[in-house]
């Protein structure tokens, strides 16, 4: 519990929050319904964000977010600076095996995808920039396990109710997989939320050699010929290097 209370601050953001999970502009009156809030205690506050251009008012007399947040997040983002850096290199990647591949990082305990480079093939797995996957059910989210430094890998786990849930059997071979990931540089698993999709990941480091994102091709399996996965790891691992080396 947050024992420094700013109730006009934590308005405002409820108010942010809601209008971004909506798809359609709210009036005043389905905000307020929206938060448990009579229309007068926020009328301040939705002044307030749209004098300091946060949110706008359309001629229907209904809100909606501006462009704000948006811009500010982009101001000095590092995964904007990691993408960047890591896009020619996949988009050559995705040319050269005609497979999608995504870059992901960790993400409040979840997986979010930043970054997805298309196959130019007729038939490919495309993930979504913005999507947000289990962490531990993934191959991304284990490879980011398996090289995060033991402590903050103790409190991911600790405070993940998908590990919590498990018997002690599971998570003894959890931790043993991990194990194996780390000491192999990468991790090859059927997908365990797709059905015929194969996943393949390996791991880019930052700084000081911590572990910043992961990369990853998640292949669908042709009825006519086998996909060859040792190709696949192996322009995975030199496009990983490609981005290590320019991010330095």
């Amino acid at each position: 519990m947050n024992k420094y209370k700013a109730p006009a601050l934590e308005k405002g953001l409820d108010i942010l929050e809601y209008l971004s999970n909506k798809a359609l502009p709210q009036t005043q009156t389905e905000i307020a319904i929206g938060l448990n809030k009579s229309p007068n205690e926020i009328y301040r506050m939705l002044a307030c964000l749209e004098y300091r251009k946060y949110i706008q008012k359309l001629s229907t007399g209904q809100y909606a977010l501006s462009m704000k947040m948006y811009q500010l997040s982009h101001r000095h983002s590092p995964v904007e600076g990691l993408t960047r850096t890591a896009k020619q290199h996949m988009d050559d990647l995705a040319n050269k095996t005609n497979q999608s591949c995504h870059l992901s990082i960790l993400h409040y305990g979840d997986l979010l995808v930043v970054s997805q480079s298309k196959s130019p093939g007729s038939v490919s797995l495309s993930i979504k920039e913005g999507s947000l996957f289990p962490l531990l059910q993934t191959s991304s989210g284990k490879v980011l396990l398996a090289f995060e430094n033991e402590q903050k890998r103790e409190h991911l786990l600790e405070s993940n109710p998908f590990y919590n849930s498990q018997n002690s059997t599971f998570k003894k071979q959890f931790l043993k997989d991990l194990q194996k990931i780390n000491k192999s540089g990468h991790n090859i698993s059927s997908s365990e939320l797709t059905l015929g999709v194969t996943d393949i990941a390996v791991p880019i480091f930052g700084i000081n050699n911590e572990i910043l994102c992961v990369l990853a091709i998640s292949s669908i399996q042709p009825i006519t010929k086998n996909v060859d996965t040792t190709l696949l790891l192996n322009e995975l691992k030199n496009t990983a290097t490609k981005i290590n080396n320019e991010l330095g």
